[in-house]
């Protein structure tokens, strides 16, 4: 299962992790994360190649993503949005991804 984390502090996004594979297929075949991953490859990349956000922190590996950042004008739209499609994959596939948000 992927396990989806959005931190928030108040009404601000801090960043997200995600970890783990879906397993709703075999590798390469696997929709789930594939959606899942470039989803939160393109979240990421606008942060940090696209609005250039100075203090963006991204960690990758092998079925891991973690970025933080802080107090950047375009961190909370485009976190929103992210999480609203993270809900709208776990709605479609219950048993293969859990989205929560974390108060920090």
């Amino acid at each position: 299962m992927i396990q989806v984390t959005f931190f928030k502090h108040l009404n601000d996004y801090k960043g997200f992790e995600f970890s783990g594979h879906s397993d709703f297929s075999e590798e390469g075949t696997d929709i789930v994360c594939a959606a899942v991953s470039s989803a939160s490859y393109l979240t990421a990349n606008n942060i940090t190649d696209f609005f250039k956000v100075k203090n963006a922190d991204v960690t990758v590996s092998d079925g891991y993503m973690k970025l933080t950042a802080e107090n950047d004008d375009c961190i909370n739209p485009l976190l929103d949005g992210l999480y609203a499609h993270m809900l709208q994959l776990q709605e479609q596939y219950k048993n293969d991804i859990k989205v929560k948000i974390t108060e920090v």
